[in-house]
């Protein structure tokens, strides 16, 4: 039995910025392996993409990461333009992978199903139900909150939130997901209206401000860690989710399983890429 069993795409990501265009892999599904790789843990990744970027996968075997493939017609492909303001960015999908199907899911054992959909129709909620019949679910929100409409990203109305959210005992989103999630203005209304659905632990994730959980009715604020220096957020949340989990599969308490993982996202905003420490590093950004 694997301890935490990732489901979600890789994707490979076209970045524009200025004059520069890079290619590089991304999507939560590569951000939560490659930082939860130097962490003494049972792990595998379920991802689907296409033949032509299996090289993805054999970076990842090379780091003694487990993957299962669903194979797909296409790789999920974004393409991310930012303009002079690098908060601004204009992001369309190139190419939709398959959505994953219950056969390449139903022999997998775990203590923990990290379900990351990058988009609203990536993982169904027939499979999550199936899932949480075996497991803990813990969903990252975001990809159920947007659609493509004709090559184009767009926010939309999670028409499955009725069905999936019994299903999920943890589930993370950032302040403005929480809001479009709720309507709720503030995060305490938020967080009290999803846990009416069942949800045990609810992660608000809110950059440099920090991050809350809310669990049995208490809301716990956890401090944001500060880098040395700020290179890249990108994957921020898919590492303190990796962190996150970690430390609840080991039995440890919310709280203190919510500062490793923001001392887990802060270093990885040290570097570019996804985080390359281990659980020392992380112990040591703590104290």
């Amino acid at each position: 039995m694997y301890d935490i069993c990732c489901i979600g795409h890789i994707t490979s990501d076209k970045v524009v910025n200025g004059q520069n265009i890079s290619y590089q892999p991304g999507g939560t599904a590569w951000y939560f392996s490659r930082a939860v790789q130097h962490l003494p843990i049972n792990y595998l990744l379920v991802t689907a993409l296409a033949q032509t970027e299996y090289h993805y996968i054999d970076e990842l075997n090379n780091k003694r990461i487990n993957v299962k493939v669903q194979p797909s017609t296409h790789t999920v492909y974004f393409e991310n333009i930012y303009g002079d303001d690098p908060d601004e960015r204009t992001q369309n999908v190139l190419h939709k992978a398959d959505s994953f199907k219950v056969e390449y899911l139903k022999d997998i054992q775990a203590k923990v199903f990290h379900l990351g959909p990058l988009l609203a129709d990536d993982i169904s909620a027939d499979i999550v139900r199936i899932l949480s019949k075996k497991a803990k679910i813990s969903l990252d929100v975001q990809g159920y909150l947007r659609e493509v409409i004709k090559g184009k990203v767009y926010p939309t109305q999670w028409k499955d939130k009725n069905d999936v959210l019994p299903n999920i005992s943890i589930l993370k989103a950032d302040v403005g997901e929480l809001r479009a999630l709720t309507g709720c203005q503030t995060v305490a209304d938020g967080v009290r209206q999803i846990a009416g659905y069942g949800v045990k632990e609810i992660i608000i994730t809110n950059g440099s401000k920090g991050s809350v959980i809310y669990a049995g009715g208490n809301i716990y604020d956890i401090p944001a860690y500060n880098p040395k220096q700020t290179v890249d957020a990108t994957g921020c949340g898919d590492t303190y989710m990796a962190g996150y989990l970690y430390r609840r599969v080991q039995g440890e308490a919310i709280a203190s399983s919510g500062r490793f993982a923001a001392a887990m996202a802060a270093l990885k905003m040290e570097n570019a890429g996804p985080f390359y420490g281990n659980e020392a590093d992380v112990i040591g950004m703590i104290a």
